[in-house]
């Protein structure tokens, strides 16, 4: 699959190929593209070989020419990937035979927001064709995206999120009056009748709404319930301060950790329009926060790290109001846009944008070359 091949060959380090996944069939293809396509352009010019693949709405592979967007794609760019001189469709099998068909095999950075790409999804499929990837396993993805299911998580460790309850597409459907009632018994217990209504595996705030009033609730539920069938309602947080973090490495014990980064949203809440409309927001890498609040948030953010078991890199974002800060959730896949806090906030560290890239591709290698160290064979195996 060298035909998206970008960027001069590396004189020196690992020779192995980068295969970077872009868009997928998600709501979050958009930002995907956009995502992918900035960390392929910084690897290939660090002097990496990188293959391009991008993945379309119906979950169509292509190879994709670096030619195909100078710089950031915009929306709809890649519509037909023929027009711009991508190889395809190949199905998800085919695609993923030619790519591990290479020796050395590649290393696949799966640049993929939202689900099947950061849902644990497309990582099983790497794992299956024993393809190195960047970024958190199985397991950890599938438990990072769903909102609900992390929660719980985070709850049971001790680390302080905020209240919720958890509504399916099943019971709405069943009995809307019943969930109806089940929310303002739980909007009186919060003292609170504004209600944050969450779709639980999704990202990029799509398909979120806040519930002013017990009127809104219904409407809300069925904006959310377009784009998932559970969903998470959280007691309103009246204008948190919204605090971010950036989380790398493989070793529990060895995390670099960067921030807090805060998010001044141009919205009520930080929504899908705040985060990715140009100058709509304002953000900043390095949050004014006193040293106690600092310490205390980079704790959480390693604890919430450790927490599903991630590897790679995450970006774990807080609420903080009122003297407390709360979880908020964890992303196993933060966006990599030029507006995103996630690589600007880890550059404060490494230096640039080109080195986050690297520096996840280091962590990846890392983790494949131990892993092949430690497989077994049938001749391992006592008898």
């Amino acid at each position: 699959m060298s035909s998206g091949t970008s960027g001069p060959k590396t004189t020196g380090g690992s020779a192995r190929r980068i295969v970077v996944l872009l868009g997928g069939p998600s709501a979050e293809h958009d930002v995907s593209v956009v995502s992918g396509w900035a960390i392929a352009d910084a690897l290939a010019g660090a002097g990496r070989e990188v293959d391009r693949v991008f993945i379309d709405l119906e979950g169509e592979w292509w190879r994709m020419p670096a030619s195909a967007a100078q710089g950031r794609p915009r929306p709809g760019s890649f519509d037909d990937p023929r027009v711009v001189g991508a190889v395809g469709p190949m199905t998800p099998g085919q695609a993923l035979g030619a790519i591990a068909a290479q020796d050395p095999k590649p290393l696949v950075f799966p640049a993929l927001h939202g689900p099947f790409g950061e849902d644990g999804t497309v990582q099983a499929l790497l794992e299956a064709y024993e393809l190195p990837y960047a970024g958190a396993g199985v397991a950890a993805s599938a438990v990072g995206m769903d909102k609900a299911l992390y929660k719980r998580l985070a709850s049971g460790l001790g680390i302080p999120v905020v209240e919720w309850l958890e509504v399916t597409a099943t019971a709405w459907a069943a009995d809307r009056r019943h969930v109806l009632d089940e929310l303002e018994a739980f909007a009186e217990r919060c003292n609170e009748p504004r209600l944050m209504v969450k779709p639980a595996r999704m990202g990029s705030s799509v398909g979120m709404s806040i519930a002013h009033t017990a009127g809104e609730r219904g409407a809300a539920l069925d904006e959310a319930f377009r784009f998932d069938n559970l969903l998470v309602v959280e007691r309103y947080l009246d204008h948190p301060r919204e605090l971010e973090v950036a989380v790398l490495g493989n070793d529990p014990d060895t995390l670099q950790v960067f921030g807090p980064g805060e998010i001044f949203p141009g919205h009520e809440f930080y929504d899908y329009v705040a985060k990715y409309s140009d100058g709509m927001s304002e953000t900043t890498p390095t949050a004014q926060v006193d040293e106690a609040l600092r310490r205390q948030i980079r704790e959480m953010a390693r604890n919430a790290y450790r927490a599903c078991g991630c590897e790679g890199m995450a970006r774990v974002d807080f609420l903080a109001v009122d003297g407390k800060v709360y979880l908020n959730e964890i992303n196993t896949m933060p966006g990599f846009t030029p507006i995103s806090l996630f690589p600007q906030m880890a550059a404060t560290g490494l230096g640039s944008f080109e080195a986050v890239c690297l520096r996840i591709v280091e962590l990846a290698e890392q983790r494949h070359d131990g892993r092949a160290r430690r497989r077994l064979t049938t001749a391992d195996l006592p008898r």
